[in-house]
């Protein structure tokens, strides 16, 4: 999803101080939904009948997105920018899925998703006992090492079969206060079936993204496979291509990202202060250099044209979550929140003898972390910036040594639970360009001896006495990306990858040393203390307020109730609904507010009045993307796709009053398969068992 948030600072003051949730507010798991709250507001029942039949058709994609089972046959709903990965590896430099489109008329015409694995939540389980008594007494480095040596046991034994069609996560919640095991089931053939024009999807582009109104259809569809054939799905989403209606109750069923909302007002500050700036500055280059690239020719614009999307998208989420942040008041108020936690806590002498005071280990903790995060960003956690090639690099290298290991010795992302998707994602044939490996290569390169300079031991370890562009050039000679060549380094093993004369697998078993470092320094310096001081700030949470609170976005199944409604900002009022009338307003025939050629056709054809896009209230932050909107009944109206620009500040903070996500309505997406694209047969699928008004012959 392309989505952020901001809002006022009284707005933020007010979330901050209060304990319990507000109307609407919260990604709440499905074992702690508030029903309660929801029928007092909305007058709708929700019982374990409803939750657990959304659960059963809500999908994570392992993409970053999220989708929802829509027919018997295993068709799932998600955002078009959920699956443009696919439809640009599906595509060539005579067929771009990207530019026409990518429609079928048959089974047989639906192709697989390179690297793309689906998963449906079956059952939670509580392991914060086991998870708590294992870190016992740890600190620092031991503390992680520990937590997640029991985390790495706990999936393996739940979920240790590599043809298993389940897997396991468990998942950290209220920032280690609680530990959760998800167990999913899990589809790794996973097909698109259909995806319109990059230019219908995102009509507007980068001036309309975060706003409203809004005239996208982004939306997708993508089918689930086993043994070769579709999934029977028969207790699937009922499609009800009905217009949404002002009011109406809405609830958004997915897999929220990340948010920050239960972070200390100090470690606002390191973000505020420290992360954005950097990772703005080098957004902001990395785009630059692949506008240039896109300049050389037709065939390069097409294979940077989605990377450029993301960057480009990503760097407006920052900008807006440092606008929030920077907003006057809004850290005042965090730290309001901070100090009235404390002192409800300070006036129960056992409460506070328990919790001490974490508050003031993780302020300790913050000046270390300014030093270390550059070094940890630009040699772990950023290393390659975005280049398949040197990813598939590291996860060969370290995946060989790591499996060398006892499972609870290894690195998290390489435990034994989570190998199978690994597996897949580095051995599914993906078309790679190489000189645009090259360039983000030699980027990384660039900005490692800028930032770290010269004289660092880091930077001479990664270059040497060679230059940035010369490195680059020589790791672009990688066979890695051949899909062969990947999966013989996978099977050998260390002594197949310790032989491999690839100039990029030697280059990481040279180099990965210094990555490894940094990483456990920030894990003893950093990640432990943060950990531990969390906990007992969740700690504190819970004895003050009970579970009346939700958890920060962990990329876990999660729901969120609202209703279709508009807002008014600065004496401005923004209906809730878009239609195709205004559609053909907004279009000017030159980018980004051109039709593509099928919708120019097609304008004759499609009712004016049909709603296209709509806004709810719902609390949604990326990841988000492709979540199915839901109606009372837990009908499918719409796909989450965006949210307004008062949303950025969604990572800190949720106002009921001007955030809203914005949705592609079911009303518009049949309308438009039937008249636009003549899918008559997918909207059959989609409509079978269910009301068919709203559809046109």
């Amino acid at each position: 999803m392309r989505n952020l948030l901001t809002g006022a600072s009284a707005a933020c003051l007010l979330a901050f101080g209060a304990g319990a949730a507000r109307a609407d507010e919260g990604m709440w798991t499905f074992d702690n939904f508030p029903a309660a709250a929801v029928k007092a507001t909305y007058g709708v029942s929700i019982d374990q009948a409803w939750l657990g039949h959304v659960q059963a058709n809500a999908v994570r994609l392992s993409t970053g997105c999220s989708a929802s089972i829509v027919s018997g046959q295993g068709l799932v709903l998600t955002n078009h920018h959920c699956v443009a990965d696919c439809a640009q590896d599906l595509s060539t430099a005579t067929s771009d899925h990207l530019k026409t489109g990518f429609l079928t008329d048959s089974r047989e015409e639906e192709r697989t998703c390179p690297g793309m694995q689906a998963e449906v939540l079956l059952s939670i389980k509580d392991v914060t006992d086991p998870v708590r008594q294992a870190a016992a007494g740890k600190t620092g480095a031991d503390f992680i090492k520990a937590r997640n040596a029991a985390i790495a046991d706990i999936e393996k034994s739940n979920c240790a079969d590599k043809e298993a069609v389940r897997t396991c996560q468990v998942v950290n919640l209220y920032q280690d206060g609680q530990y959760k095991l998800y167990t999913f089931k899990k589809y790794a053939d996973v097909r698109l079936v259909f995806a319109p024009e990059l230019q219908t999807a995102f009509f507007g582009g980068d001036p309309d993204n975060f706003n409203f109104p809004r005239y996208d259809l982004d939306m997708s569809f993508v089918r689930l496979y086993e043994g070769g054939k579709p999934v029977a799905t028969p207790g699937r989403m009922v499609w009800n291509p009905a217009p949404p209606k002002d009011g109406e109750p809405t609830f958004v069923a997915g897999n929220p990202g990340s948010t920050c909302r239960l972070l200390t007002a100090d470690q606002l500050d390191f973000l505020r202060d420290v992360s954005f700036p950097m990772t703005l500055t080098q957004l902001a280059e990395l785009r630059g250099r692949l506008i240039e690239f896109g300049k050389r020719g037709p065939e390069q614009q097409r294979v940077a044209s989605h990377e450029l999307f993301g960057i480009e998208n990503s760097y407006k989420v920052y900008v807006g979550q440092l606008q929030a942040l920077s907003e006057p008041g809004f850290l005042a108020g965090k730290r309001q929140a901070d100090a009235e936690l404390k002192a409800k806590v300070a006036a129960d002498p056992a409460l506070a003898a328990r919790i001490g005071d974490p508050w003031e280990a993780i302020a300790k903790v913050q000046a270390e972390r300014a030093s270390l995060y550059a070094p940890y960003m630009l040699l772990e956690g950023r290393a390659g910036f975005y280049s398949p090639l040197y990813g598939y690099a590291v996860d060969l290298v370290r995946a060989a040594q790591e499996r060398a290991k006892p499972n609870a010795e290894r690195l998290p992302e390489y435990a034994q639970a989570r190998l199978p998707l690994l597996e897949k994602e580095v051995l599914d044939v993906k078309p790679i360009d190489q000189a645009l490996n090259q360039l983000q290569i030699e980027f990384w390169l660039l900005k490692v001896r800028e930032v770290l300079t010269a004289d660092a031991p880091q930077t001479q370890g990664l270059l040497g006495k060679d230059s940035p562009e010369t490195i680059a050039a020589r790791l672009s000679a990688s066979s890695l990306a051949d899909p062969a060549v990947r999966k013989a380094l996978w099977d050998g093993g260390l002594p197949a990858v310790q032989a491999s004369k690839d100039p990029l697998i030697q280059y990481v078993l040279a180099t990965d040393a210094a990555a490894r470092a940094a990483r456990k320094t920030y894990e003893e310096k950093v990640a432990g203390p943060t950990g531990q001081a969390a906990q007992k700030i969740a700690a504190a949470r819970f004895a003050v307020y009970g579970d009346r609170i939700y958890p920060d976005a962990t990329f876990s199944p999660r729901l969120s109730y609202g209703k279709v409604a508009g807002w008014t900002y600065r004496g401005q009022t923004i209906p809730a609904t878009t239609v195709f009338k205004g559609l053909w307003a907004r279009a000017t025939g030159q980018d980004p507010f051109a039709l593509a050629p099928r919708w120019t056709a097609a304008q004759g054809k499609l009712k004016d009045d049909t709603v296209f896009d709509f806004v709810t209230t719902n609390d949604i932050i990326g990841g988000n993307s492709g979540s199915p909107v839901l109606n009372a009944k837990g009908e499918v109206i719409g796909a989450a796709f965006d949210g307004n620009i008062h949303s950025l500040g969604g990572a800190f903070a949720y106002d009921g009053a001007i955030n809203r996500t914005v949705v592609t309505s079911t009303a518009g997406a049949t309308e438009a398969l039937l008249q636009v694209y003549g899918r008559t047969a997918l909207v059959d699928e989609l409509l079978a068992g269910s009301t068919k008004s709203g559809a046109k012959r």
